[in-house]
């Protein structure tokens, strides 16, 4: 698309009515492409949530089965990405279901509606797909290097929650994704609520948010997760840790 020079609406426009509603709905034999474009719609207002298939299927007139069947195959097709949590070890009650992400954070914010910068920024799913984009392009750092990445993440029944969970060097390291461009010391809580309740929560742990300037708190690394070369860095030393 960029190599192109191709508007990115008249590209995602064409991707979703050539592949995704077309292929993908021949795939699965949906008849009704107005119900499968609202549950694609659906899908985008709630990613990076746990899934819910009987809330899904409420919503969309359809069964949860049949919810399953359509998410199964967008996640076979690379549309989609799910995140399973983790429960492993853990000394307190857990969420146990997956979430799920876009691929193409493109993608997504397309079937919101969302046409610029300035509309993300004011947008209620700001944060929801600021962590989308960050656990995509975390995902495609370990494929890329030929790794085969085993990512997760944590919440538990009181709401305490962990965004990323990256498996390595036999233990877990954590990743918390924010879309603030100030810093605050809250953002470290989740991964101390982790580290108290799972053994296997290594000593190190990222913070990803949006702002400016870098620090360091308890063995907590907090950069700007859209500086490239930053978050290249620090993925490089997880990959090599995770290859020791």
């Amino acid at each position: 698309m960029h190599s192109q020079q191709l508007q990115p609406n008249r590209f995602f426009n064409g991707y979703l009515q050539t592949y995704v509603e077309r292929d993908v709905r021949a795939i699965l034999n949906v008849k009704d492409l107005s119900r499968f474009q609202q549950f694609l719609v659906l899908l985008a207002g709630r990613v990076g949530q746990v899934v819910n298939y009987a809330a899904l299927a409420n919503d969309v007139g359809v069964s949860a089965t049949t919810i399953q069947q359509w998410i199964s195959v967008l996640k076979a097709s690379y549309i989609l990405f799910e995140l399973p949590p983790f429960f492993a070890n853990i000394r307190k009650r857990v969420v146990k279901s997956p979430k799920l992400y876009f691929t193409d954070t493109g993608l997504a914010t397309f079937l919101l509606g969302i046409q610029s910068a300035e509309q993300v920024a004011r947008d209620p799913l700001r944060g929801n797909l600021y962590e989308n984009l960050m656990i995509i392009e975390i995902l495609k750092a370990h494929l890329n290097r030929g790794l085969r990445p085993e990512l997760y993440f944590y919440r538990d029944s009181q709401g305490n929650e962990v965004d990323l969970l990256i498996r390595q060097r036999g233990g877990l390291l954590p990743v918390e994704i924010k879309s603030s461009a100030t810093f605050s010391t809250d953002f470290l809580k989740g991964i101390e609520n982790f580290r108290a309740a799972s053994p296997d929560c290594l000593p190190d742990a990222l913070v990803l948010y949006n702002g400016e300037q870098s620090y360091q708190v308890n063995q907590v690394r907090i950069f700007n997760g859209m500086h490239a070369e930053l978050l290249t860095q620090a993925l490089g030393e997880t990959v090599s840790r995770a290859l020791q």
